[in-house]
Parts: C-alpha cells; structure tokens; sequence
C-alpha cells in the first residue's frame, strides 16, 4: 500500500492538523508493507501559480521553452505522488475561512486539465480514480456542516475535479475555544483515527517505509 500524506499547516510537524495526519498514516501503516511518501508544504513550500508556470502547462511539449520544461516537470513529480498512491491524507488546517495558501499551491500544480482531468461534453472528468482520500480538518471556531464551512466545499470539490470521490473528513474543532474543551476536541478525532484505521487496515508483515517527498526534489 502507498500512502501520500500531504501536510499544510504553517507550523509544519507542530501543527495540530499535521499531528493528527501522522497519528493517522502511523496507525493505518502499522504491520503493513507500506510506503509512506510525506509532502510537507510549510518546510518546502511550492511557488504559486503565476503566468508563465501556467503558461508552461498549456504549451505543448515540443514548443516548451527549457524554462518552461523545468517547470513542467516539477508538476510532473507532484502528479506521480498521487498516481502512485493508494491512500491520500491531508492536514488542514482553517485559517481565515480558508485553506492555507501553501496548499492552494499544490492544488494548482496537480490540477491539469488533459493530465488529472480532462473535459467533456458533460462537464470535467476526473482521471485519478479509485484511491480513498482522508482529510484532516482543524479549525479554532466551529464551522462544520454550517454556511461558513466552504473550506470542506473547496477541498471536496477539488479532490473530485481530479476523480478522488471517495473522501473522509475527520474534524478537530473549537481548539481555541478553551483547552478543556480543546483537549476533548483532540481526543475525539485520535479516537476516530482509530476506528477508521483499523477499518482501513489489512493483514501485512512489515512495517511502513518512510521517504520524505520534499527531500528529493526543489521547485524549478
């Protein structure tokens, strides 16, 4: 089994968001032959997405400028960790009503229209299908399944424009409401990690090979 975990919080491993992520993919790899690939987008944040990066993705291969090809293939790298992966989890943390903006950043590299979607006479079409996505949402108020919640709608349309339909939300919230009731928030969702991860998990005999993504490459 391939994990990706994708972490976005600004305060990368200290971040509430990112704990619960590990605590999850830690309990989920248990026993298992798994790979676990970690992309964390605080300690090596990717560009946004400019004019000339999006241009390079529109212009075809043969006309790319080397600039153009460079970026391209760093896009290229971030779309095979998903392709490669069986599960997705990602920390998310709300600031502002939103999603940080470092994963915002990621969202525009792997969203690629002929790539991860194409369109149709019917609409866009996702072509990365058949993987479980979990999403890790803390928040300091309380906005689940409320109007104010559009960080869910933003992070669940998203994942479905490029064919990831199968999609778990587990929510931290009102974390800065107190740390009674912070602590009770918290140890809800570690109780949910568990549940969901021994539901997730199957027999294996070897235990999760770690590799860090942001390690092994930089943005062109």
């Amino acid at each position: 089994m391939n994990i990706l975990q994708i972490n976005s919080s600004i305060f990368a491993s200290g971040g509430q968001s990112t704990r619960l992520a590990d605590a999850f993919v830690a309990q989920l790899a248990r026993g298992q032959a798994a790979q676990v690939t970690v992309r964390d987008l605080a300690q090596e944040p990717l560009p946004h997405l400019d004019g000339e990066r999006f241009a390079a993705f529109l212009t075809k291969p043969a006309e790319r400028t080397v600039a153009q090809q460079a970026d391209v293939v760093y896009s290229d790298r971030l779309i095979e960790e998903l392709r490669a992966a069986d599960v997705i989890v990602i920390g998310v943390p709300m600031y502002n009503f939103g999603i940080p903006s470092q994963l915002k950043a990621w969202f525009d590299h792997v969203a690629r229209a002929g790539v991860t979607f194409r369109y149709t006479e019917t609409g866009p079409e996702g072509l990365l299908k058949g993987k479980k996505t979990y999403v890790f949402s803390t928040r300091g108020g309380q906005y689940a399944g409320t109007e104010r919640d559009s960080e869910t709608t933003h992070v669940r349309d998203f994942l479905a424009l490029l064919g990831l339909t199968d999609v778990t939300f587990v929510y931290a919230e009102g974390l800065a409401l107190g740390e009674a009731t912070r602590q009770a928030r918290l140890t809800d969702a570690q109780a949910t990690i568990q549940r969901l991860a021994a539901a997730r998990r199957e027999d294996g005999h070897s235990g999760p090979r770690h590799r860090s993504a942001t390690s092994q490459s930089s943005p062109a």
